[in-house]
């Protein structure tokens, strides 16, 4: 089980060196983070939690030294805030989710451009479609699927965990559903957008997701004919 309170402070120094390029001090910072904090720490959430937003943000910073000139600091806001509302059984996630965090970056005085940048990159977390020009949705996109690339052993438990997160689903259905994803990210000519990407994660995330696809139909045969 994770150490959240260890994921939170070393979160927090995170978020405090973000604010601090626009020039807020630690006690303005401390509020909106504790708010994040509740955000993530929700019972229901198994995967969409602050554990996910380290992680995220640890791949942005990866990323920084080995892709083309994108703009970090909008990126990072949109990281910290594109799973922010997560309701398993709503359909508008992304866009509550990018009206937080306008509201709460306008109370800190953040940039109008920079809000206007960083709502458009979480709705476009939605469908996971964007132009291969717009880098900042590049990197976003890659980082919050990077868990698509890891080892089997954690794929594993990241697949589990989106599993519990929708345990309210029966299992057919849920296998059902959870097989489009899945076959929608493999139906694409690269699941990641990057360079650094494709030649470290693709080739992984690919056999991850077969695998998990071959578990649903050995589990429940019927789905071959879905």
């Amino acid at each position: 089980m994770p150490d959240f309170h260890q994921i939170a402070n070393k979160l927090f120094q995170s978020w405090y060196e973000l604010l601090q390029y626009y020039n807020i001090n630690q006690n303005c910072a401390e509020k909106p983070f504790s708010q994040i904090v509740e955000a993530y720490s929700n019972s229901n959430r198994y995967y969409h939690n602050l554990e996910h937003i380290q992680h995220v943000l640890e791949v942005i910073q990866t990323l920084e030294s080995r892709t083309k000139c994108f703009d970090i600091k909008t990126v990072e806001f949109a990281a910290w805030f594109h799973d922010i509302v997560y309701d398993t059984k709503a359909k508008d996630n992304e866009e509550k989710s990018a009206e937080y965090a306008v509201e709460l970056l306008s109370s800190l005085s953040i940039p109008s451009n920079v809000i206007k940048n960083v709502k458009s990159l979480i709705l476009k977390t939605k469908t996971h479609q964007i132009s291969t020009s717009d880098l900042d949705a590049q990197v976003l996109l890659d980082a919050d699927l990077a868990i698509l690339g890891s080892n089997p052993d954690v794929y594993s438990k990241y697949a589990q965990a989106i599993r519990q997160e929708y345990i309210w689903v029966p299992e057919a259905e849920y296998f059902s559903a959870r097989k489009r994803v899945l076959e929608h990210f493999l139906q694409r000519d690269n699941i990641y957008f990057t360079q650094l990407m494709q030649q470290t994660k693709e080739k992984t995330a690919r056999n991850n997701l077969n695998a998990e696809i071959e578990k649903f139909l050995n589990y429940n045969p019927v789905l071959l004919e879905n």
